[in-house]
């Protein structure tokens, strides 16, 4: 069960994770850097292209923050929790910089873009930030701090994809990895401080995605998840902003990728990789992305298809793009080109004027959509976001507790009835790791998502094992290998 999250989907198990590697390149001795990473799959994914960016500058990684000559904390500002988590996590390394004064304290991402040099004056230790269009200007400004200057990068790109430069693997398991293929937003939710904080969307090069997955599928990973703001909204043209695409000639058009297009591309490279992506938006979900996945096996049968709200009103006041009716056809879309495909969804509990009958069309739609799981919040006003420019946040907190609640005792149930499904089936599951309750178990994820644990037997990590299963619980499948 997913709980508080939002539609750039939080990695929670990994929140503050650090990130880490053997730097067989680096010279010893050299300078060490520290780096964390809070919020969405983006970030870590970042994380991975800061690491390429000062390791090319001779800094070596480590995951120890009280030796780290430099510190770096990759935020997330996509909810107040968010914040302050970092927040916290700034008065902990504060501990470490006054028993070592030069260390460098650093603010990346969104946190960095939305408050820009304020925190700077708010966090005292803090040395620099860097927003994330901003990450090749590291070396400099380390210099400027190294001056004795604070140091504050936080331009927008619209060209910036960092399609050129191959991401740092950090602290994985050496199955799966993250390869970003857009950068920034354009959908402009009134909720939302993605477009804000990442700027304008803008696709990378076709042929350097291709060429990043060949390379990890040689390295020997077996799964690769494709990452945007809005991922399915994917269109190469040559280079530039999204927007800009009706301007071009209708030849020029024709001669685009789109995100369709894409993914059989990358289908193609290793039919013996898995092919995920992460986050979509409903109205880029179109037919010819649903056929493409139905046509190679390699590409997963699980769809994240947020819908916020189910009330078509609610939906125009977050200026989602589409109406309950809209939506609804993309789900039966799903359904009918893919009916063994997993779905899951975000969603918003108590946003600005909503009633108690808008409430009831939320729990309508997860009845007639029956999720697999869900991200599931309630809203919180975000600052300088168009919501609370324009709306009063006049739902009351205990009534938004309520409504959540009553959202999540609902997916608990329709999560546990979609697993109980599949007790009887056979499904094959790429192993990733020894399961957390006991050594003796294996966990993997099966092309539905579903996480799977079965007895470990002579498999490892990497490895593609037909699991029988037995049982489940409300969120994991338990069975046996056959």
């Amino acid at each position: 069960m997913k709980i508080e999250s939002t539609e750039k989907v939080i990695l929670e198990e990994r929140q503050g994770e650090a990130l880490s590697r053997e730097n067989k390149n680096v010279k010893k001795g050299g300078r060490k850097f520290y780096i964390e990473s809070y919020g969405c799959q983006m970030n870590f994914s970042d994380s991975e292209i800061v690491a390429s960016i000062l390791e090319s500058e001779g800094y070596e990684t480590t995951k120890l923050f009280h030796e780290a000559d430099m510190v770096f904390v990759n935020t997330c500002s996509i909810r107040e929790k968010a914040e302050q988590t970092v927040r916290k996590r700034l008065t902990v390394i504060n501990k470490a910089k006054k028993a070592k004064p030069d260390m460098i304290v650093g603010v990346l991402g969104c946190m960095a873009e939305r408050m820009k040099s304020k925190l700077l004056e708010e966090e005292k230790i803090v040395d620099m930030v860097v927003g994330p269009d901003a990450y090749r200007d590291l070396p400099k400004l380390v210099g400027e701090v190294d001056g004795g200057r604070k140091a504050v990068n936080v331009i927008l790109s619209k060209e910036e994809t960092y399609g050129d430069l191959s991401p740092v693997r950090l602290g994985g398991n050496g199955v799966t990895a993250f390869v970003s293929i857009t950068r920034g937003c354009d959908n402009m939710c009134t909720f939302c401080v993605v477009p804000f904080t990442r700027g304008r969307e803008r696709s990378r090069d076709p042929e350097s995605i291709v060429n990043e997955v060949k390379g990890l599928a040689k390295s020997g990973y077996k799964e690769i998840t494709l990452l945007g703001q809005n991922v399915d909204s994917y269109l190469w043209y040559g280079g530039g902003l999204k927007k800009e695409f009706d301007n071009l000639t209708e030849d020029e058009q024709k001669s685009s990728t789109n995100f369709a297009q894409l993914m059989e591309k990358v289908a193609l490279v290793d039919s013996n990789i898995r092919i995920r992506f992460s986050t979509s938006h409903p109205k880029d979900m179109t037919d010819e992305v649903l056929h493409v996945m139905a046509k190679h096996d390699n590409i997963c049968k699980y769809i994240h298809l947020p819908f916020q709200s189910g009330n078509s009103r609610v939906l125009e006041m977050m200026n989602r793009g589409y109406t309950r009716e809209w939506y609804i056809n993309r789900i039966d879309a799903i359904k009918r080109i893919m009916p063994e495909c997993s779905i899951s969804a975000d969603i918003i509990a108590g946003f600005c004027s909503e009633t108690e009958e808008e409430h009831k069309d939320t729990l309508s739609l997860m009845e007639y959509v029956q999720y697999h799981f869900s991200y599931m919040f309630k809203y919180s006003e975000r600052p300088n976001t168009l919501a609370q420019r324009k709306y009063e946040d006049d739902i009351p907190e205990e009534t938004k507790q309520r409504r959540l609640a009553e959202i999540i005792a609902l997916q608990q149930v329709h999560s546990h009835n979609q697993l109980k499904k599949d007790i009887g089936k056979k499904y094959e599951v790429l192993v990733e790791g020894v399961s957390k309750k006991s050594e003796q178990e294996l966990y993997g994820r099966n092309t539905h998502n579903s996480v799977v644990v079965f007895p470990r037997g002579n498999y490892k990590p990497g490895d593609y094992v037909n699991v029988h299963i037995k049982e489940c619980t409300s969120a994991t499948l338990k069975g046996e290998a056959v």
